[in-house]
């Protein structure tokens, strides 16, 4: 005897304990676990990849500085000592949260990211808001209209979201609403008046909650206008990837028993992409979303640098420049553990709203 699931939500049930433990628990230790060899691997790479250039002083002083004081100053920060020897000392450094300091202008690297951290977080924000208010409709739309114009069409768009360098999406947009049109501004967080105002009492760093917090909606709208052309930039590039797999997911609902049942009872087939097939059709997009969060993170460096953003990526462009590999060394590293416990963050979410997903 067979029995239509009408309901969603009861096709993703599945038990939650196998062999008299919660699999949930142990799901969530395993993920916990494995950030540390994640975070391991990736600052192990950044390490020996950044001393294939040699040691980070010669890097960024050789030929400034004369050979006796370039070898004291090597001496003195221990990168004439063997390399194993520096592995380890730098994995405990790492492990302290101490990235080293930087050598153009001596500054302690959390401080660096400290201080331009929040201005990347900021950018991230507003880049997924852009890509689920792009990609999640428009992959329902793509659904609705599939093997039509119109599907085709967006198929294409998403293509060309994702496959376009970020720096030239930023430069061709930059020059259309920003010099042709003269509707954006096409650098920078905000103008200087606004950043005086917002700075004059330390604020948050996130010049959105400090224009906020001053009453003034003019130092508000100030900061939304500068970030519309970096957000669309970069969230472009991720509302594609949300485009086709909502646009596969719906799709693939179609199949199972509680659609069937519900057109069965007369529901229209807008009403079965809007509400029964969407939501689990997000699945897919919460899992993906650590993936996407460090895909971000590649590109606000080439937005930043674009854009005049000063955030980490604008940062880490400048150190590459100034050839500044314990800078470079660290924020990558920081950033390998930002993504690692994201990632982590996300496999917990996705586990709570799928109980499918277990070990």
């Amino acid at each position: 005897m067979t029995t239509d699931v009408a309901d969603p939500s009861a096709a993703l049930q599945v038990p939650r304990t196998r062999g008299g433990g919660s699999t949930l628990g142990r799901y969530i230790l395993i993920r916990f676990l494995l950030i540390f060899p994640t975070v391991l691997i990736l600052v192990t790479l950044v390490f020996f990849l950044i001393r294939l250039t040699g040691d980070p002083i010669t890097a960024a002083l050789g030929g400034r500085l004369p050979a006796d004081q370039l070898a004291e100053r090597i001496h003195e920060a221990g990168y004439d000592r063997p390399i194993w020897i520096q592995y380890i000392e730098y994995l405990g450094q790492v492990f302290t949260l101490n990235f080293g300091t930087t050598l153009t202008d001596n500054q302690p690297v959390v401080q660096v990211i400290a201080t331009y951290g929040t201005a990347t977080l900021e950018l991230v924000v507003y880049a997924l808001v852009v890509a689920f208010i792009v990609g999640i409709p428009l992959g329902l739309v793509a659904a609705a209209l599939r093997d039509r114009w119109p599907d085709a069409l967006l198929r294409v768009s998403a293509i060309l979201f994702y496959a376009t360098p970020v720096f030239f999406a930023g430069m061709v947009a930059k020059l259309v609403f920003g010099v042709w049109l003269g509707w954006l501004p096409i650098s920078g967080r905000a103008n200087v008046r606004t950043e005086l105002a917002i700075g004059r009492d330390g604020g948050t760093g996130i010049y959105l909650i400090d224009a906020i917090a001053t009453g003034n909606p003019a130092y508000v709208q100030d900061v939304l206008l500068h970030a519309v052309l970096p957000a669309l930039t970069l969230g472009l590039l991720t509302a594609g990837i949300f485009l086709r797999l909502v646009r596969t997911n719906v799709i693939g609902t179609y199949n199972m028993p509680y659609i069937d049942a519900a057109r069965s009872r007369g529901v229209g087939e807008g009403r079965l992409v809007r509400t029964h097939a969407y939501r689990p059709a997000l699945i897919p997009i919460i899992t993906v979303i650590g993936l996407q969060i460090a895909l971000m993170l590649g590109g606000a460096v080439l937005t930043e640098t674009t854009f005049e953003w000063k955030g980490l990526g604008f940062q880490l462009a400048a150190y590459l420049s100034a050839r500044d590999f314990v800078a470079v060394q660290g924020i990558v590293a920081m950033i390998a553990i930002i993504v690692a416990l994201t990632n982590f963050v996300v496999d917990i979410l996705a586990a709570f709203i799928d109980p499918r997903v277990r070990y």
